[in-house]
């Protein structure tokens, strides 16, 4: 067999393809320039603003991130004074080693350009989510439908209240479907990595997490945690090298945010629409939930993947109903919950599936904008505390609506062509 020349068969890029590259390097450039002039432009970014302000004081000023001197800039970023008895206090509870994570962006001293970067890879991130939604559920739908949900994936209310807040749920979110793709592909101790970086938010992951400890034990999938001490254990060295006493500090903190949080919470939010009920009632909610999902868990983790899915999704539909404070945007977590709704939507009505997909995507997109734009103009508190609530009810009970065509096991070939009785 004769060789050829190496450097003959060397192939250098094309016109067309460095054509390609300098227009995407433009677009990403544009979208960056977009996102710093709107930091620039609207008020927000606190939740931002708060990790950033964290690892900034201890990288340049050497002060303690967890103490009351954040707190206090973060109260006076957001309401413009020192929080009052009533008001969130914006304290950091994040692990040291998630606070390090923000080194990077901390590195700018504009927080505006801080934040156009977060948000742009943010944006990015909401992306990945619809995608890995899609792969997730071995759905490929029309482009049509695809272009679709990414565009709401990135301009539904959920969304855009997560990048204007800068909430870390957005990331949080594509880690939990890059877990169950993991899982998926038996790269467990991936899984388990990944599942150390998400055990710290548990407003947004509890029942996200007892999930898939519950799917670890029941198929004896012990490499996850071969994955999770591992990065346990390199995660907390460097952290401790960096600084030797944030344990007790990060304890402190977070306790404290615990006792306050009480106050935004599911039960409590619903005596305020409805005072008739006992806001006691919040527990007897939570117990219900867990109950629930325990039973859809065991039900779910030896069944096919599309049941674990939905069961997944489930689960974070139904974690601010468990007692943990709320935040309308943490409500990204949800769009997973979407795209799978409007799966099934699209099986089990074939014949009117078009029609069906699209009211559905319009009301879904039309009320959460609805309740978004009233909880901020209108004058009564009742639009802010529906916004907390309805959303992840509504994605329980979508997923339930469905749940016999997530749970049943996939379809037979006719059932794939359109065949139907």
């Amino acid at each position: 067999m004769a060789f050829q020349d190496i450097r003959k068969s060397q192939k250098f890029l094309s016109p067309a393809d460095v054509g390609f590259i300098i227009g995407v390097l433009i677009l990403i450039g544009a979208l960056l320039a977009l996102n710093i002039y709107l930091s620039r432009t609207l008020k927000g970014g606190e939740w931002l603003y708060l990790r950033w302000s964290g690892a900034r004081a201890f990288s340049y000023e050497r002060i303690e991130p967890y103490g009351s001197t954040i707190a206090e800039r973060v109260q006076m970023f957001v309401y413009g004074r020192e929080a009052y008895l009533n008001d969130y206090p914006y304290a950091l509870n994040d692990p040291f080693y998630i606070v390090l994570l923000y080194r990077p962006l901390a590195s700018f001293s504009d927080f505006a350009v801080a934040r156009g970067i977060w948000m742009l890879f943010a944006q990015a991130a909401l992306i990945g989510i619809v995608l890995l939604s899609l792969n997730l559920t071995e759905w490929r739908p029309p482009t049509w439908i695809t272009v679709t949900l990414v565009g709401f994936g990135v301009f539904s209310s959920f969304s855009v209240n997560s990048l204007l807040s800068g909430s870390p749920a957005i990331f949080l979110t594509f880690i939990y479907l890059c877990i169950l793709i993991a899982l998926r592909s038996y790269s467990d101790e991936l899984a388990g990595a990944l599942l150390f970086l998400v055990a710290y938010q548990w407003e947004v992951s509890a029942l996200f997490f007892i999930f898939i400890l519950v799917f670890v034990f029941a198929n004896r999938r012990w490499s996850v945690f071969v994955g999770f001490v591992m990065t346990l254990i390199a995660l907390l060295i460097i952290s401790l090298i960096s600084n030797s006493n944030w344990i007790v500090s990060y304890l402190r903190a977070a306790l404290f945010d615990w006792r306050l949080a009480l106050e935004i919470t599911f039960g409590i939010t619903l005596s305020y629409i409805f005072p008739g009920i006992n806001a006691f009632m919040g527990r007897w909610i939570a117990v219900a939930v867990a109950g629930i999902l325990l039973f859809e868990s065991i039900r779910a983790v030896n069944s096919h993947f599309r049941h674990i899915v939905w069961a997944a999704c489930l689960s974070l539909a139904l974690n601010p109903l468990m007692g943990f404070a709320i935040f309308p945007s943490d409500q990204s977590v949800l769009l997973p919950a979407m795209v799978l709704v409007i799966l099934l939507v699209w099986e089990r009505w074939t014949k009117r599936r078009v029609i069906v997909s699209i009211l559905l995507i319009g009301f879904v997109f039309l009320l959460s904008y609805g309740l978004y734009l009233q909880s901020i103009y209108a004058q009564t508190r009742l639009y802010s505390d529906l916004l907390k609530i309805l959303p992840p009810v509504l994605a329980a009970a979508g997923l339930y609506w469905m749940r016999w065509w997530a749970v049943r096991a996939p379809r037979v070939w006719t059932d794939q062509i359109g065949v139907h009785k």
